[in-house]
């Protein structure tokens, strides 16, 4: 029985520490984008096709 509680255990740790990194991933690439479109705004009269 101590084996299975040691198995869950470590899993929920596992699964909380992929949650924390995804999260970090996901505020990283959309504060990326924001700063690359103000960047495209500011310089779109620039912008020829």
């Amino acid at each position: 029985m101590e084996k299975a509680y040691r198995t869950m255990k470590s899993s929920g740790t596992g699964n909380i520490v992929v949650g924390i990194l995804v999260l970090v991933i996901g505020i990283t690439a959309g504060v990326i984008s924001i700063v690359n479109g103000a960047n495209l705004l500011r310089h779109k009269k620039e912008i020829t096709f």
